[in-house]
């Protein structure tokens, strides 16, 4: 048991259970909050178990002498734990609050954006009955489709399949890009502005939709904050433009910073069983984004998304990423989602560790609403320092956009002041 050798010297522990210990390591560079590269370390063995350590091209070197903690639960009336302690706690403390938060977003989350229809009255719709509200049925139905479903995935899987249907399938996607180019989003503030302005750069929205509801969200928040998350379109996206070229991403009003050119609109991904993500460079690129904040998240946020099956590929990417449930003891995983807690749990169940989870049916009700940009911070609190927080302190839906900024001002100051641990103002 890893608890046994806290306090002994790393020349004490066998070398058979050295080997075990050493064969799940992840060597951490405390002074930039991230995984190291080369030279000083800490070296977590389990999540209870670290020792101070280097890496020295790719090899794990450890002093014999060099003591192992226990870096989340310690007695404080131990003599063990001296000051020099307090400190190695205080890295790995500031290295988990200094983690990402990953949001995933699927269609739920720009139907919970625009409850009442965008600025002009114009709601989302589900992929059940999106054939209609494209006015495409006279269309499909001239082509003689062996599927009775009415939703979109379906209908589509069945006429990419078909040669007959080439003509009807392009003419599909002209309509789809049209429908969600036209969404703009209301002047007040909508679930993703509050999304948006929960997180910092260390963190990563990724979406599913092809809405720009989500673009033009971030467009309106970077005038509060230049310290927002990445974002990535993982099955492209109508505001997203990208310089093939020079490998730029950004809206598709804009130009190439490098080479002038404006940026050509990205290629969407329908919805098809075997989708090639490699095919389109922007949206491989959003996948690597993804895939890279994913393997180092302290928590997951999965909005409004079901993993649906046209999507079989990209749950066994995310799940590769995500990495093995057992070695994520830790981590927090929430789920938004107004479908019945069993399913989702059951939709999940491969990424969530025993009890890790949490389970909401609305954005107001998650930690990106109650603890808006220290979500990670006032998780850590809460589970690890067994700090009780404050009820009130976040986001309400009645907020304008002037309340959301008075409440986020000194926050936002903070984090402009200080590259280390940041406060927790909701303990």
């Amino acid at each position: 048991m890893s608890h046994d050798y806290v306090g002994k010297s790393w020349g004490d522990v066998p070398n058979e259970v050295k080997k075990q210990l050493l064969s799940n390591a992840i060597c951490l560079d405390i002074e930039h909050s991230c995984i190291a590269s080369e030279g000083s370390c800490l070296v977590e063995l389990k999540e209870t178990l670290v020792v101070p350590g280097e890496l020295i091209d790719g090899k794990i070197v450890i002093d014999n002498n060099a003591e192992l903690y226990n870096p989340i639960i310690r007695d404080l009336n131990d003599d063990l734990f001296t000051e020099p302690d307090d400190e190695v706690y205080k890295k790995y403390e500031r290295h988990m609050k200094n983690r990402p938060h990953v949001v995933l977003l699927g269609a739920g989350a720009s139907m919970a954006a625009l409850p009442n229809g965008d600025k002009n009255g114009r709601k989302i719709s589900a992929m059940s009955g999106f054939i209609q509200k494209l006015g495409m049925e006279g269309v499909l139905s001239s082509i003689n489709l062996k599927t009775k479903s009415d939703n979109l995935e379906d209908i589509y899987m069945e006429m990419y399949d078909r040669d007959d249907c080439t003509q009807a399938r392009l003419n599909l996607e002209e309509r789809i890009y049209n429908y969600f180019v036209d969404f703009v989003i209301p002047d007040g503030p909508t679930v993703y502005d509050f999304l948006m302005l929960s997180l910092t750069r260390k963190d990563l929205i990724a979406s599913f939709n092809w809405d720009p509801l989500l673009v033009q969200a971030y467009l309106r928040c970077v005038k509060i904050t230049d310290n927002l998350p990445q974002l990535a379109f993982l099955h492209g996206n109508v505001a997203v433009g990208f310089c093939d070229s020079c490998n730029v991403m950004g809206t598709t009003f804009m130009e190439c910073p490098h080479c002038g050119k404006h940026l050509m609109p990205v290629k969407l991904l329908y919805p098809i069983r075997n989708k090639d993500y490699a095919s389109i460079k922007a949206v491989e690129k959003s996948w690597k984004s993804l895939q890279n904040a994913l393997e180092v998240a302290y928590m997951v946020t999965i909005f409004g998304y079901s993993a649906p099956k046209s999507d079989a590929a990209a749950i066994a990417m995310l799940k590769q990423a995500w990495g093995n449930v057992t070695d994520r003891k830790f981590e927090e995983i929430e789920i938004i989602d107004i479908r019945n807690e069993d399913d989702v749990v059951k939709s999940w169940e491969n990424f969530i560790h025993t009890h890790h989870y949490s389970v909401h049916n609305s954005f107001f009700k998650s930690t990106l609403s109650h603890c808006p940009r220290r979500s990670c911070e006032a998780t850590f609190d809460r589970l690890m320092n067994c700090r009780w927080l404050q009820a009130g302190r976040g986001y309400n839906e009645s907020m304008n956009f002037d309340d959301i900024k008075m409440l986020l001002k000194s926050l936002i100051i903070e984090e402009k002041n200080n590259s280390g641990m940041l406060s927790d103002p909701y303990i």
